[in-house]
């Protein structure tokens, strides 16, 4: 366990600073940082001074080894839009963000748990055909048409819901929706092929055979195996549902981190760029390195790959 632990360990180090390695080049090679900053009214004498003031007139090396290392000690640097640290705006949105992270996926789980379960108890007939139609669907359908969708519905037409803002839990509605609908395709595969083997098993046969009922077998034998490989995979989800929250954050205008690196990324403000990918990239890294391990402690085999 201690030798999985290192290597994987190793490799999240490894991806974290692909990462570093590739916020970096990109806002490089977006064009110059400094005449971005200036605008383009700017002189030439005004784009040479902010050069100078940010160090962009260093070399590139340089500036990405002073980028790492200020990140290895928490300092994501200076936002040019809102004039303060990086940190606190990324501290003061993260809420928002993981309440709708959070929500989307008990939202998918409990839709892809009991869907996966029932297509697998009807393998092959009308039913189990039409929950993979809606994991077909889900997997195809962009976020943000699913969104206008929604909005245009329960917004504008029925006015149940609010298309803009968090004021209370009823903003978060629409868009966990719709970040669940990109989660549930993958959980309930996965709950489905889970419960079949399930199903197939010695024990669930010998459970058969002393007797059991359908429900029992299913509930507290079957579905209980099938659902671990579903919660352990949960924690990538999550991750996942963090970075796919950009796009959704900025179509119902929830100020959150995903929002913030809409913001930032149509201002030019490429620290909060940077930040915001390497936030989120180590989030998705810690989430699956926590997977791998509750793996792990469910299958022992994985321990000795």
């Amino acid at each position: 366990m201690i030798s999985l632990l290192l290597r994987r360990l190793a490799l999240a180090l490894m991806v974290t600073l692909t990462v570093l390695t590739i916020s970096f080049a990109l806002t490089r090679l977006s064009g110059d940082i400094a005449v971005s900053i200036a605008g383009p009214a700017a002189s030439a004498e005004d784009v040479a001074i902010i050069r100078k003031t940010y160090g962009f007139d260093r070399p590139l090396p340089v500036q990405f080894v002073d980028w790492v290392r200020s990140a290895a000690s928490g300092d994501l640097g200076r936002s040019y839009l809102y004039r303060q640290p990086v940190s606190e705006l990324i501290r003061d949105r993260l809420p928002t963000t993981l309440k709708l992270g959070v929500s989307a996926l008990l939202l998918a789980l409990f839709t892809a748990l009991p869907l996966g379960i029932l297509a697998a108890m009807r393998e092959g007939s009308l039913v189990d055909r039409g929950v993979m139609l809606v994991a077909l669907v889900g997997q195809a359908m962009p976020g943000f048409w699913l969104a206008l969708l929604l909005i245009i519905q329960f917004g504008l037409n029925l006015q149940w819901l609010p298309i803009a803002g968090a004021e209370d839990w009823t903003g978060y509605v629409l868009p966990a929706i719709v970040l669940a609908f990109s989660a549930i395709p993958a959980l309930m595969r996965l709950t489905r092929s889970g419960m079949i083997d399930a199903l197939s098993s010695d024990y669930v046969r010998t459970a058969r055979a002393k007797g059991l009922s359908r429900a029992s077998i299913v509930l507290k034998h079957a579905a209980r195996n099938a659902a671990m490989p579903v919660v352990a995979i949960s924690a990538v989800q999550l991750g996942a549902l963090l970075g796919g929250s950009i796009v959704i954050e900025a179509v119902f205008a929830l100020h959150g981190v995903g929002y913030l690196a809409w913001e930032s990324i149509s201002k030019n403000d490429f620290p909060v760029v940077q930040a915001v990918v390497l936030f989120l990239a180590v989030i998705y890294i810690a989430l699956t390195l926590i997977a791998d391990l509750f793996n792990a402690v469910l299958d022992p085999r994985l321990r000795a790959a």
